[in-house]
């Protein structure tokens, strides 16, 4: 009998042991997060969002910020989101102009850089980093041609056939440029700027990263790209300038928000409040050189000096309301150079 009684026991326990675990993941709640994120961020971001808040899973649905725009916005009646992370934040002012962001302002969001804050009230959106858009110039293909100093420089015949940048309606990064041109130079002089760049453009490529890569692996002479690609290639040893123009440089910022209607809301508060803490800001800053958090700014090895100084003046909420009337000029004007899509 006490045999009996003994393997009774241990199987008892060993069924305990198994069920705990599972017990713990049916206890978390998943929260589905839309993100254009890096593919190399994902997993990082998950566990340290999952140790800040243990009582949710994250689920990701990732993909480049033009189409998860295109995708959120078409889901309006119907959301399949609980959260929104790590997009643009003319896309997150877009949402909550047609109400389908949750009010909501994370614990210690006053602590945040004031631009990285949701100037309307209900607050609805939270910024995280910064991003901005320079030229990557390869030195060892360049020969005698001199590094371009403004954006006009890259006008010259010179460059003809030799310039990638980012298609803007499949990628924030190019969607940055083209708004940063219009606002800075004026909507006529920013048209004419482009249709003059439009002559010396090889491609315009679906990814923010891409034309820096192309450039620094010398399959092209400049590409336009993100800040911190270009102080990445450069660190691993490519002959490439990253330059930020002397006019200024159109830029962007990663925000996050709840999707109004959520059924997970709590947690995604939870969520929400970690965005805005210093050590997510440390974690941001891994990938960004300017963050949300004071003092948390990290600027990796060969980053361009001064680039805080070199942002323009930018009207976030103009990007979001001019994004699909710019977008169809874009198109109509440009698309015979858009690159294939994969």
């Amino acid at each position: 009998m006490t045999t009996v009684k003994t393997w009774i026991f241990a199987g008892l326990t060993a069924a305990l042991a198994f069920a705990a675990p599972n017990a713990a993941l049916a206890d978390k709640t998943k929260v589905t997060v839309y993100t254009a994120l890096e593919n190399d961020q994902l997993k990082t971001f998950k566990a340290a969002i999952e140790t800040a808040v243990p009582d949710a899973e994250v689920v990701w649905v990732r993909d480049s910020t033009g189409v998860i725009t295109a995708r959120f916005l078409a889901e309006k009646d119907n959301p399949r989101a609980d959260m929104v992370m790590g997009l643009a934040a003319s896309s997150l002012l877009m949402f909550e102009k047609a109400g389908l962001l949750e009010p909501y302002k994370p614990a210690g969001a006053d602590k945040l850089k004031e631009v990285f804050r949701d100037s309307k009230e209900p607050y609805a959106w939270t910024g995280m980093d910064a991003y901005l858009g320079a030229i990557c110039f390869n030195t060892a293909e360049a020969g005698e041609l001199a590094a371009p100093k403004s954006w006009k420089d890259l006008l010259k015949p010179d460059f003809k056939g030799k310039i990638v940048m980012p298609h803007p309606a499949s990628s924030g990064t190019g969607y940055l440029m083209v708004a940063g041109w219009l606002q800075s130079m004026g909507e006529d002089a920013g048209w004419k700027f482009m249709d003059g760049l439009h002559e010396n453009i090889a491609a315009y490529l679906h990814s923010g990263s891409a034309p820096c890569v192309q450039a620094a692996r010398g399959e092209q002479l400049v590409g336009l790209a993100l800040d911190m690609r270009g102080a990445s290639e450069k660190t691993k040893g490519a002959p490439i300038e990253v330059i930020l123009p002397s006019e200024g440089v159109g830029w962007e910022m990663e925000a996050s928000a709840i999707v109004k209607g959520s059924k997970n809301a709590e947690v995604a508060k939870k969520i929400a409040d970690w965005t805005a803490t210093e050590n997510a800001n440390k974690l941001y800053a891994k990938t960004y050189a300017i963050v949300a958090y004071p003092g948390a700014d990290n600027p990796p090895q060969n980053y361009p000096a001064g680039a805080e100084k070199a942002m323009i003046k930018n009207d976030l909420g103009w990007m979001a309301d001019n994004r699909e009337r710019v977008l169809a000029e874009w198109s109509k004007r440009y698309e015979s150079k858009a690159a294939p899509k994969k």
